[in-house]
Order: C-alpha cells, then structure tokens, then sequence
C-alpha cells in the first residue's frame, strides 16, 4: 500500500472516529438534557401534591380543637377573601362535631357590601343549624368596614389594643377628566341608549341629578350597614353619634363604644373562652398558580374599566 493510500485511509478513520465521538457527545447531552427535563417534571408535580395537601385542611379531625378561617385582604369576588371561599371553610368547620368553636381571624380593610353580606348571612344561617357551637370574631391589625360587617354576625368580637375598628360607612370612587381632555383637545364621544346610561362618566361632566342618584343608593346601603350591625351587637352598642360616620378606632378606644367585647387575640380566645387550645385552621388556600393568573386578568380588566364600584372600606 502506497504512502498517499495510507494517509487516505488514516484521514477516513480520523473523520469516522471524530463522526463517531461528536454522535457520543449528542447522545450524552441529549440523556443530560432529558434527565434535567425529567427532573423539573418530577419537581413540578412535588409542589403541585404540597400544595395540594397544604390546602387540604378540612379534614376531618378526630381531637377536639378550635376551628380557625381566616379572612385576608380586600373581601373581593376576584381576590382570596372571596364569600365562596370563605364560606366553604366556614362549613366545614361546622360540619366537625369535634370542632368545639369557630374563630374568624379578620386582617382587612374591607371591600365588597355584596361578598361581605354573603357570608355574614351564611353565618347567621349555620348558627341556626348548630346553636351549641359558637363563633368569635379576632381581629388582626385591622377590621374596617366589609370586614367588619362579617364580625358582627359571631358572638363576640376581640381585638388588640393597637387594633383598627370601625368605618362603617360606605363608598364609591371615580375620576373626573372633563378638563384634561378639553387642554388635551379630545372630543368625548359617547353613544348611548337611554338617558343615564352614561352615569358618572368620568370624561362627561357630573350632572346633579347623577349625583342625587349616586347618594340615594349609597345611603340605602349604608342603611342596610348598620341595620346588620345593630342586629349584630345590639344593645352594646353605645350611643354615639360618630358610630355610623365612617370613622374608626383603636381596639381600646373600640371596646367602650360596643364594637368589641374584649381585648385578647386567638390563642387566649381558643384556650380561655372556647376551651379548646389546640387550634386548626379550616381556611380554603387557593392554588397559587391560578391566583395569580386571576390576578391579573382582573388588574387588566380593573384597569380596561372605568365603571365605579360601590366598596366598604
């Protein structure tokens, strides 16, 4: 064999081998690759079964307990202090016979009148199904106006000295760009059918009878407010004319008015009131993957809107 035949053989089995190796390298980093991929997988599905579970707390408990639902943040069909949420928590806990009590931990600042009197009236309803199990409202930092139209409907009502109680009025708010547009040079253009079909339309100028309208509701619902908590806390309450305003208080400066019953938070409530120290929380977590994706479609479409909302707080 020639010296060039050589080099042409030797130069095959170079590239053949280099052909051979680079396909090792391929299969190995593609193996690499798919274990990774596996790997993120079974990762996935661990925290789906730990969400899972962790959510799962209304299982049945066979110790006696004290039965916690805690209610977090705007009280909002699209947010988690919803009244479906809420409620099926709450019913749970009813549905325990070993479950000696019902604390409602309120941290909130309010919300919507319709999710609030929802589950306000759910309570009222199950304690006619159970009358022996009682329900005690234990307010956080704060529990002003929807939030606290849900404590009225428990027994009594707790809360820190540092708390903040009150704000029982209610609320509706928009925006008034008539002036913008006009140094702007828009023209506002609105089609309708029926003569209030616009009302309060930010970019129209507010007229009175809109306005009248806007507060006859607004005082309907305010009624309906402190109708609930009259029935609620009855005579309790003080006579004060600042009751209903919308102001609010301090837990201490609270408990004198008859907005509260006491100072004490949930485990004293749990231990000395209820008589059960063991506490387990019944409160509905959703899947925070769909929270979030429901969070932000109802930011875009909040912000796509310019209706008013009617809001307790």
């Amino acid at each position: 064999m020639s010296s060039l035949e050589s080099e042409s053989n030797s130069w095959e089995r170079g590239v053949l081998e280099d052909l051979a190796f680079a396909s090792l390298k391929e299969q190995q980093k593609s193996r690499r690759w798919g274990y990774i991929f596996k790997g993120f997988i079974a990762l996935y599905l661990i925290a789906l079964l730990v969400i899972m579970f962790s959510s799962n707390n209304t299982a049945i408990h066979s110790e006696t307990h004290t039965a916690l639902v805690e209610i977090n943040g705007v009280i909002a069909a699209d947010a988690e202090a919803n009244a479906d949420t809420v409620i099926t928590g709450i019913r749970d806990a009813f549905d325990n016979e070993n479950a000696k009590g019902l604390i409602i931990r309120l941290n909130t600042p309010g919300g919507s009148p319709v999710q609030a009197g929802i589950i306000n009236d759910e309570i009222n309803r199950l304690k006619t199904t159970r009358p022996d199990f009682p329900v005690y409202a234990v307010i956080q930092d704060v529990c002003a106006s929807g939030g606290y139209y849900i404590a009225v409907s428990a027994k009594e009502i707790y809360a820190d000295k540092a708390s903040i109680v009150g704000s029982i009025g209610v609320r509706m708010d928009s925006f008034g760009f008539t002036n913008a547009i006009e140094k702007l040079g828009v023209e506002r253009r609105s089609i309708t059918a029926g003569e209030n079909k616009a009302f309060l339309d930010p970019f129209l100028p507010m007229r009175e009878q809109d306005l009248n309208h806007a507060h006859t509701m607004l005082d309907n619902i305010h009624q309906q407010f402190i109708d609930v908590v009259k029935q609620g806390r009855g005579d309790r309450l003080v006579n004060n004319p600042d009751l209903f305003s919308g102001l609010f208080w301090s837990g201490e400066q609270a408990l004198p008015l008859g907005l509260i019953d006491g100072l004490a938070n949930s485990s004293t409530v749990a231990r000395d009131i209820i008589g059960a120290e063991d506490i387990i929380d019944y409160t509905l977590r959703p899947n925070y993957l769909d929270q979030f994706a429901g969070k932000l479609g109802a930011s875009i479409s909040q912000f796509l809107s310019s209706s008013s909302t009617v809001r307790l707080n």
